[in-house]
């Protein structure tokens, strides 16, 4: 097993006033040498937004965008006729494909919004841009992997142009949990969203978040009640 442990404060920081932005993997003004991916994950920002703020219209183009929001709700217009609104409790997937705009605001004018946006490279260039976004009220279950994305258009939760599995999970403290990975040849990226684990003898707190190859099982020590996003990725492309 080959681990790379990304500790929250070290991510890249970028304050605009109406956005507030951590970033996991070099984007926009922020670089590092060593983060610019994990296999196919190159994107994964924790984003603040200021009450009725937002992204203006923009483009996008062969990219799987995937959008959690953590709380709130974001408002999203695209070139392909969706409008609609996203809640926490919810996730978004667009496939970029051969090329769409769109926008995102904050809905609501009198609270933050909170969100997690994870940029995938495809295994597939030039698709149709396509867009869904499902609730995960019946998918959720307690202290149990919970998948929300897949490769499978008839799998469970939302699917993408990727060989990757995404999962959520609300685990209460003193629990041991295993993950066998879905293809062996892929990474896993897990970062803690609240709460504390411990893998493989290390400690993750808050926001922390570790990558793993070489290995088909991972084992995981819930030190506090811990929500966790697992996503299990390609690593050759």
């Amino acid at each position: 097993m080959q681990t790379v442990i990304h500790r929250s404060e070290s991510r890249g920081h970028a304050n605009h006033g109406w956005l507030d932005a951590k970033h996991s993997f070099s984007f926009a003004n922020y670089y590092h040498p060593e983060k610019i991916q994990f296999g196919a994950l190159r994107v994964l920002n924790d984003d603040t937004i200021a009450p009725g703020a937002g992204f203006p219209e923009h483009p996008h183009d062969n990219m799987e965008i995937i959008t959690i929001p953590l709380s709130g709700k974001i408002a999203h217009k695209d070139s392909m006729g969706n409008s609609s609104v996203i809640s926490a409790g919810e996730v978004q997937v667009m496939s970029a494909g051969k090329g769409i705009f769109h926008s995102e605001y904050n809905y609501n004018k009198d609270e933050e919004l909170k969100l997690f946006q994870i940029w995938l490279f495809p295994n597939k260039k030039n698709v149709e841009p396509r867009y869904d976004q499902i609730t995960l009220k019946d998918l959720a279950q307690e202290n149990e992997f919970y998948q929300i994305l897949s490769p499978d258009k008839e799998d469970q939760g939302v699917w993408i142009h990727q060989d990757a599995w995404f999962y959520l999970g609300d685990f209460k403290s003193g629990l041991m949990k295993s993950y066998h990975l879905n293809n062996p040849k892929n990474g896993i990226y897990l970062m803690v969203i609240d709460g504390s684990i411990t893998i493989n003898n290390t400690e993750l707190n808050q926001r922390d978040a570790i990558g793993i190859t070489e290995t088909e099982q991972l084992d995981i020590e819930t030190i506090s009640n811990a929500k966790l996003l697992l996503m299990e990725i390609p690593m050759n492309l």
